[in-house]
């Protein structure tokens, strides 16, 4: 088969995706390359390995069999507009990656590390020990995470921040469906729960996928539900976020902090390198990050293995996994 790969991450790992080259199939590495370039390669291509797909390649792709989207998010793939025979799966594997992450953003907020480092830097030294009127940091064992969204990332959060002896609990679409295994929860509450979680936790994590049920899930009504010390950390999609209310709470005080790994546009969208419009980088309590919670070498040879197997049973005609969109 001819297999067209844009990803430039999973470019690295092409031994991982070509078995080393045995696989048998014709590889092209488009990475970094024109539009309306990989638009004329996806004309003659059975697979398109990628994270993003504009509706001229969809449109073009007519030979396509299967797209095979890069990470677990597929909203950059136009679905409608792919021909009916095409297969779309997508990929996880950052879960664990993520929930460290997490635990790195929430204790570097509780503990000021950020502000601490930014002024002995400046040769200021700010501690408890020389200065009544610093705050004491918090540690995150006693206190709750609350966690919207339990998919692969959600209950990795749960593992991680209950293992350092935080309590947790979760809203998901379907509350009663059974629980991953080894999960400790004080409660888990449908998507009209998540006014009361918003109320109960120290840390609240986004993990839910971008849709139109989520774009703008976290507004001004629902940061005003949060704790006045209680920190948001978003790992999920940037538009989840009201972007001018989230900016508001954080430069009145009105939540605790943010870590925000997820903007509201991209550098490769034409939206700037920074992603966001409001001057979030001038605020101590924030931790910014460009969207690299998942960026480990274990997620990416997780992801290049199961691409790879996935394709295997393609060219097998074997059941695909991970299908998120099946052949019409």
């Amino acid at each position: 088969m001819r297999i067209l790969l844009t990803d430039p991450i999973l470019t690295r790992f092409t031994a991982e995706l070509t078995r080393d080259g045995t696989d048998g199939h014709d590889w092209e590495l488009l990475a970094g390359r024109p539009d309306g370039e990989i638009e004329d390669r996806v004309r003659e291509a059975d697979v398109l390995v990628a994270s993003r797909m504009t509706t001229a390649m969809a449109e073009a792709g007519r030979r396509l069999r299967l797209v095979h989207v890069t990470g677990a998010g597929y909203d950059r793939i136009p679905l409608d507009a792919l021909a009916p025979g095409v297969t779309v799966c997508n990929t996880f594997h950052h879960g664990r990656s993520i929930a460290e992450h997490v635990v790195l953003a929430s204790l570097a907020l509780s503990r000021r590390v950020l502000r601490a480092d930014r002024l002995l830097r400046r040769g200021t030294w700010e501690s408890v020990a020389v200065d009544a009127d610093v705050e004491l940091g918090r540690t995150l064992a006693g206190r709750t995470v609350g966690v919207v969204g339990l998919g692969e990332i959600g209950a990795q959060v749960v593992r991680a921040m209950t293992a350092l002896g935080m309590r947790a609990r979760a809203t998901r679409r379907n509350p009663a469906a059974p629980l991953p295994p080894g999960l400790r929860l004080d409660r888990v509450d449908g998507d009209d729960g998540l006014a009361d979680l918003l109320a109960a936790s120290d840390i609240v994590v986004l993990t839910v996928p971008l849709s139109p049920a989520t774009r703008g899930l976290i507004g001004a009504e629902q940061l005003r539900l949060m704790r006045p010390d209680a920190l948001l950390v978003n790992v999920a999609r940037g538009p989840i976020v009201d972007e001018d209310a989230l900016y508001e709470a954080l430069a009145e005080r009105r939540i605790g902090g943010a870590a925000l790994d997820v903007w509201w546009s991209h550098p490769k969208d034409g939206g700037g390198a920074r992603g966001y419009t409001r001057p979030f980088h001038e605020l101590d309590t924030v931790l910014m990050t460009p969207h690299h919670s998942g960026h480990t070498r274990e997620t990416f040879t997780g992801r290049a293995a199961e691409i790879a197997a996935n394709i295997a049973r393609l060219s097998a005609g074997e059941p695909l996994t991970n299908v998120v969109r099946a052949p019409k």
